[in-house]
């Protein structure tokens, strides 16, 4: 049994963070709920915006895609993601978000198991455009 409360946390109490691109909000993290196994999330991506490719050493990524028209490059490889579809990332695999549709795609995301420390969680490979980083 677990003495801890149920943390809820909003979106919009969550500043947006688009230095890679579109609207990412880490939501259920250790340093907001206190989390010990992973992090979750959501990206809001406008059409026209990415994410730009990054990859995780130490976590797979879990998507699923609420909302909008996606596509998905895995190692180079791009796949079209639509509402309603879940992806599974790897460890390791390089990846970037496309919105290629003309309306707001929506995707949670959650991320598990921690890296060893935040800083090394994520391995940027390409950087955003300026437009896209601007906050």
């Amino acid at each position: 049994m677990t003495t801890q409360s149920h943390l809820i946390v909003d979106l919009s109490a969550v500043a947006p963070n688009r230095r890679r691109g579109g609207d990412v909000r880490a939501m259920l993290t250790p340093t907001t709920v206190g989390a010990t196994s992973g992090f979750m999330g959501m990206a809001v991506v406008q059409p026209g915006e990415r994410v730009t490719e990054h990859y995780h050493p130490y976590s797979e990524e879990y998507v699923y895609v609420v909302c909008g028209e996606l596509e998905v490059d895995l190692d180079d490889t791009a796949h079209p993601l639509r509402a309603d579809q879940g992806l599974l990332i790897p460890i390791n695999m390089r990846h970037r978000f496309r919105n290629v549709g003309d309306t707001e795609a929506r995707m949670v995301f959650h991320l598990g198991p921690l890296a060893p420390r935040p800083e090394l969680g994520h391995v940027d490979t390409e950087t955003a455009e300026p437009a896209e980083a601007a906050s």
